[in-house]
């Protein structure tokens, strides 16, 4: 049995100001195809500036973007090879 291993590396990029987070992120994967996605955070008002929070809540939604984009990227691709529709399963 043969075992391949791939690597796949996503990239994250924040934009800040005083009040808001916004967090880009890029999948590039092996084929050559990209996925992109988005996430935000507000700090509230009376919350201390906290700059690597704000990253990691708007990190964190533009990951889960990320993953729900994979998810019906790969199962458009199922449907296409298969010539069914399939169903995919959003947590």
């Amino acid at each position: 049995m043969m075992h391949t291993t791939v690597g796949w590396h996503v990239e994250l990029e924040f934009m800040e100001d005083d009040q808001h987070t916004k967090a880009a992120a890029l999948l590039r994967l092996p084929d050559g195809s990209e996925v992109r996605a988005h996430g935000h955070a507000t700090r509230h008002h009376s919350d201390a500036r906290q700059p690597r929070v704000g990253e990691e809540v708007a990190g964190a939604r533009a990951l889960n973007e990320l993953a729900m984009r994979l998810l019906d990227k790969a199962h458009g691709e199922i449907d296409e090879a298969s010539g069914r529709r399939s169903h995919p399963i959003h947590v």
